[in-house]
């Protein structure tokens, strides 16, 4: 039977993963199972260990070894040990260097901060990653059934011991600090007493801090400063390790509904704000003395990963990375904001290995630049966060930042307003730079979004439903459509490509997305939606300046001035001027208006303007604006009339006035052809005519200079106004608070004096 070609791709493109894949799978049960099979074993060797010892309860062992794990242990060593119940004895394993990855746990949870020291299996499952603690869970679950007492002694008293979670792993942070603070040289003979020593002072310095709180953990000034300090000074792991708990609880401060208790307490604003400050600003430069990261000229980045220090503190930057995450999604502050994003992006080179920690900070961080109530100084350092990530990060990262970039544009572009558009157009600015930093990710993942953009256009053409059209006449869709004229405009302009020597890798998108913003234009050619026509011509404008394509834009505008809205007469009206700027829909009040009919006008004449002058200089432009010049003139000629003009002289006189300009530069370019010495196959003569010669100094683009001042003016003093009324809304707003309040307390003294009246009344 022959094989299929859907087979043969298969074999080729995935077959290779798809058996990698299972071999890790077979591996990983192959180790759980091994795993379960050391239990039972375990088991059956405790049961006969306690067989023995009711038998032998009374004689010592002839080697010496002892059958209680808490024999010869003080008090003091057991609390010390973060309540680990002793085992049998096992050989310890090879240590190879590697280490799970562990998913990202709930914000909050306890269980964040565990993690395995060892794998013997790098592509292990997330899932493996809790076993130490579900050992140890089982461990002190038996405790509380053997010894209920006991264990409900330590629940009352110190349930610090019982969590696990947060401390069995950490407390491996305290050795290291301990053991950098060493600078005496040891012998080898006394290396144990003295590792003994040291992690008994260590633990009285921690007892000592945890001391400053009150008995509930509530967290004071004094406990804070003296983490600061110990940080600033002695860059110490202790310090740091601390204080991530402590910004734990105030990240979570307001989570009422969870129900989870942490390690300290936080009542003060004061100690809130330290915690938080102390914390965004010395826990990357601690982790920089003790991890430092290397970042080379092109952006890369090498962190000591295999280190013993950096698995040592890999449940601590797992745990001060959810924190960030979880407070990023409930500020409202806008310079803890800023703080907040500036020490992520000092973190992110040590996250990087955590790949769904990674995903939701990207979610969380594309947010906050997505947010149209966040101000711009907050979006920009979040964009920072992102741009940093693309630059350091690996594919499947820079993939998972770019995807999620754009879901947020298009999230935050639903709607549009005079007082958002600004917001939007820097999203749509930041966002087109993140695609140049890699093209090869930039251009498959622009290709996937520009796809969809497509099937959206071709499913409202098939479709002939009512409300078709309404999944492409949307501003999600106009500015989806903006936004990638924005990317290759940016990145596939000629200057650019012909610095580098090489097209760019995002040039093939031009085509399509051209295609799509035509089709969406056609798609419903009403005069309600001129609006949303010249807003699409303004995104193929930008294309074929950016990038020296010839996109065929006059046939669109002329179209436009063919309608039956600008050939009839229109009606007055006192309706305001339509912001083209805001705007893809017209009301049907403004339809067959003066007030329309002219900003239709002016919008066909300064697009038609705009379109010529990127081929004011062009060797074949007389030929280009002949059929345009026909038109137009016919159409002045029509509307002149007194019998079918529409009455309008002001669009008249502009229409007229392009002619004219239109004209005068043809006449000039054919003056400059009549001198040069080469034929029209002559490629490079051809596009080395005029030029040097600057696009101000034609007759045409002398017209649009002055067209384009004009209107700068307009727009600079309508954007004042706005701005005043806004100013003085505001004020109206806040008098009429006042006057509110005035007027309740007016009212409850006369309600009081009435009620003093009536008892005066009553008491004659």
């Amino acid at each position: 039977m022959p094989v299929s070609k859907a087979t043969k791709k298969f074999e080729k493109n995935k077959l290779h993963d798809v058996l990698k894949r299972r071999k890790d799978v077979a591996k990983i049960k192959q180790k759980k199972q091994m795993d379960v099979k050391k239990k039972e074993r375990k088991a059956r060797d405790n049961a006969k260990a306690e067989a023995l010892e009711g038998d032998d309860s009374a004689k010592p062992k002839a080697n010496g070894s002892k059958d209680d794990g808490f024999a010869d242990m003080s008090m003091d060593h057991f609390f010390q040990g973060g309540f680990q119940v002793p085992e049998m004895t096992k050989k310890p394993k090879v240590k190879t260097g590697k280490r799970k990855r562990t998913p990202v746990e709930s914000a909050g949870s306890d269980d964040e901060l565990v993690e395995p020291r060892t794998s013997d299996l790098e592509s292990a499952s997330d899932s493996d990653s809790g076993d130490d603690a579900d050992a140890h869970k089982e461990q002190l679950a038996g405790l509380a059934s053997k010894d209920p007492d006991f264990y409900k002694y330590l629940k009352e008293n110190d349930a610090e011991l019982l969590d696990f979670a947060e401390d069995a792993d950490l407390a491996e942070i305290d050795a290291l600090s301990a053991s950098e603070d060493e600078t005496t040289p040891r012998k080898k003979k006394t290396k144990k007493t003295e590792k003994n020593g040291t992690k008994a002072k260590a633990s009285e310095e921690i007892s000592d801090d945890e001391s400053d709180a009150t008995g509930s953990n509530e967290l004071t000034r004094k406990t804070v400063q003296k983490w600061k300090e110990s940080m600033e000074s002695k860059s110490s792991l202790r310090a740091m390790k601390e204080v991530v708990l402590a910004f734990r609880a105030a990240a979570h401060l307001n989570d009422d509904q969870t129900g989870k208790e942490y390690k300290y307490t936080i009542s003060d604003s004061e100690v809130y704000h330290e915690v938080l400050v102390s914390t965004l600003q010395l826990v990357p430069k601690v982790l920089q003395h003790h991890l430092p990261v290397k970042e080379s000229a092109g952006g890369k980045i090498r962190v000591p990963t295999e280190s013993k220090k950096f698995r040592t503190l890999t449940p601590l930057l797992k745990s001060h990375t959810v924190s960030i995450h979880h407070l990023l999604e409930n500020l409202s502050d806008a310079s803890t904001l800023r703080m907040t994003l500036d020490s992520l992006s000092s973190l992110l080179p040590y996250v990087l290995s955590f790949k769904k920690i990674v995903r939701e900070v990207v979610r969380s961080v594309s947010s906050v630049w997505s947010d149209s109530a966040n101000n711009e100084m907050s979006r920009l350092s979040a964009f920072l966060v992102l741009r940093r990530l693309l630059v350091i990060g690996d594919p499947s990262i820079r993939e998972t930042v770019l995807k999620q970039v754009y879901q947020g544009l298009v999230k935050g572009a639903r709607n549009t307003t005079v007082h958002n558009i600004q917001g939007i157009n820097l999203m749509k600015n930041t966002a087109s730079e993140l695609w140049g930093i890699d093209p090869t990710v930039g251009y498959t993942t622009g290709f996937g979004f520009i796809r969809q953009l497509a099937i959206h256009l071709r499913t409202s053409i098939t479709n002939k439903t009512k409300d078709s059209y309404k999944t492409v006449y949307n501003w999600q869709y106009i500015h989806s459509l903006d936004f990638w004229s924005r990317v290759v405009a940016a990145h596939c302009e000629s200057l650019r490509e012909a610095e580098s020597g090489k097209p760019s890798p995002l040039r093939p998108l031009i085509y399509p997305v051209v295609q799509v913003t035509l089709g969406a234009m056609r798609l419903i050619p009403t005069a309600q939606y001129f609006p949303l026509r010249f807003q699409l011509v303004r995104s193929l404008l930008r294309i074929s300046s950016a990038t020296a394509t010839y996109i065929p834009l006059a046939p669109a505008l002329v179209e436009v001035l063919n309608s039956a809205e600008m050939k009839k007469p229109p009606k007055p009206s006192t309706l305001k001027a339509l912001d083209f700027g805001t705007t893809i829909r017209a009301t049907k009040a403004y339809l067959r208006t003066r007030i329309y009919q002219d900003g239709v006008g002016e919008q066909v004449a300064e697009l038609l303007a705009e379109f010529f002058i990127l081929w004011t200089k062009n060797i074949a432009f007389p030929e280009l604006a002949l059929p345009v010049i026909v038109m137009l003139k016919r159409w002045v000629k029509s509307m002149t009339k007194k019998s079918t003009g529409n009455r309008n002289a002001k669009i008249s006189a502009l229409v007229a006035l392009l002619v004219q300009k239109l004209e005068a530069n043809s006449r000039w370019v054919e003056e400059k052809r009549a001198k040069i010495d080469f034929a029209p196959n002559d490629r490079a003569g051809v596009e080395s005519f005029l030029k040097e010669l600057g696009w101000e100094k034609t007759p045409l683009g002398a017209y649009v200079a002055g067209q384009r001042k004009s209107r700068e003016a307009k727009a600079k003093m309508l954007e004042d106004a706005r701005k005043t009324d806004d100013k003085k809304r505001k004020q109206a707003e806040q008098a009429d608070g006042r006057g509110a309040q005035e007027d309740f307390g007016a009212e409850s003294a006369d309600e009081d004096d009435v009620d003093m009246e009536e008892l005066s009344d009553e008491d004659a």
